[in-house]
């Protein structure tokens, strides 16, 4: 039987990261500058604080539907050309924002929506890597480590619209210049009679042809449209609480907006130690377990969160829980990753998560208004809980299918 090669993923190497991490931060910029992106709205446009919102949260949509509806594309071949296309869209329309203030509202919408290419051909990207734990830990290392940065420069520079809608313009402009190192979508040897879509195991009958399982086939599908409805539902109820700490917190507890600041700057940190463990660990402890447990124990922290009545142990338990929150996030996208070498998953896993940031503000208010902050905490949690049941499945589905991809490889 003619030997056939089934390797499908790569070596993490310096120009490939260098080219998935700087795609992705600019794709993901335009969530993390929302705050500095309003002001600069308010100011281009001379509009107040809630028509501005309003533009912010249509640009962040757009990003996630663009991103959504790309994302099939960067599981074959044309992941490199989704990138560029929109890191070009999305340099054009920012850069018009940030030098034509007349023009501010349609450049951002075009520039939100050419940022989604970027979000899903880096998703997509994550899913070419051998060991997509210790890949997702550098992935959330190197973003929040510029996004940290990013931000505590940008108001010593300005909040004007050259400057805020500028930075989106320059990381795009830069995702361009390393496009080209995106890794691609695996392609197998040639001698395959059939391409493997997916890391599954596979039949080799004795004619050397190659058969997809279709039952496992179908699993696997199943287990990807189960993973995007449990990782949106988890980011709203996640990012939820992000929205309302500074309210929660002064309400609850008399917070100042110092403290508030210390609590999520102490958050940033907590995720970067959290990507730091992720990458020295990677895949040793397996996704399940890990998984299950990191959704539980955020679970107890967002209650504990809610009936916290001192503004310094509402600070210790927000880092808490935002530490869980980024390694569980990280998590996430490793199992996402390993369902499919060619990022069928991880592509609108990315774009997916956008839509619970661009509508959380709107949803935690609600949920407050109606519940209180300590009812809102109690849901909050108790929707952890529940989830943490069909993630952790997923995530030993994706564990198995890695290894038997694995296996085979070495055959």
């Amino acid at each position: 039987m003619t030997a056939i090669d089934l390797s499908t993923r790569v070596p993490l190497r310096l120009p490939t990261a260098t080219a998935t991490f700087a795609i992705g931060i600019a794709g993901y910029l335009g969530v993390n500058l929302s705050p500095y992106m309003i002001t600069a709205a308010q100011t281009g446009l001379d509009i107040d604080v809630l028509a501005a919102s309003w533009l912010v949260t249509a640009t962040l949509l757009l990003t996630a539907v663009t991103g959504l509806a790309i994302a099939p594309l960067c599981a074959g071949g044309h992941r490199r050309m989704v990138a560029r296309t929109g890191l070009a869209i999305a340099a054009l329309g920012f850069t018009t924002a940030a030098l034509v203030p007349a023009l501010i509202l349609p450049a951002l919408l075009v520039g939100g929506a050419g940022a989604g290419g970027a979000v899903a051909a880096s998703g997509a990207a994550l899913a070419a890597f051998r060991n997509p734990d210790r890949v997702a830990g550098f992935n959330g290392l190197a973003n929040r480590g510029v996004i940290t940065i990013v931000l505590a420069v940008i108001p010593l520079i300005g909040l004007a619209p050259i400057d805020v809608f500028g930075a989106l313009a320059l990381f795009s402009i830069l995702g361009l210049l390393v496009s080209a190192w995106l890794p691609a979508a695996p392609v197998i040897d040639p001698r395959a009679g059939a391409a493997v879509a997916e890391a599954m195991p596979i039949d080799v009958p004795p004619t050397g042809a190659v058969r997809l399982s279709p039952a496992r086939s179908r699993t696997v599908t199943i287990a990807g449209f189960g993973l995007l409805v449990v990782f949106a539902l988890w980011a709203v109820s996640e990012d939820s609480l992000w929205a309302m700490a500074g309210i929660m917190g002064a309400e609850q507890t008399g917070l100042t907006p110092e403290g508030l600041g210390l609590a999520l700057s102490g958050a940033t940190a907590g995720g970067l130690i959290g990507s730091v463990l992720l990458m020295i660990v990677g895949s040793r402890l397996g996704r399940a377990v890990p998984l299950a447990v990191l959704l539980l124990a955020g679970g107890v922290l967002k209650i504990v969160e809610g009936f916290t009545t001192d503004p310094t142990a509402f600070i210790v338990v927000f880092i808490a829980w935002n530490t869980v929150y980024a390694i569980a996030f990280m998590y996430f996208v490793s199992t996402s990753a390993a369902l499919d070498a060619d990022g069928r998953w991880s592509g609108p896993l990315l774009a997916v998560y956008l839509v619970g940031s661009a509508l959380t503000p709107v949803i935690g208010a609600a949920l407050v208004g109606m519940l209180g902050f300590q009812g809102f905490a109690v849901a909050l949690g108790i929707a952890s809980f529940v989830l943490a049941v069909p993630a952790s499945a997923i995530a030993l589905l994706s564990t198995r299918l890695e290894r038997a991809a694995t296996t085979e490889e070495t055959l």
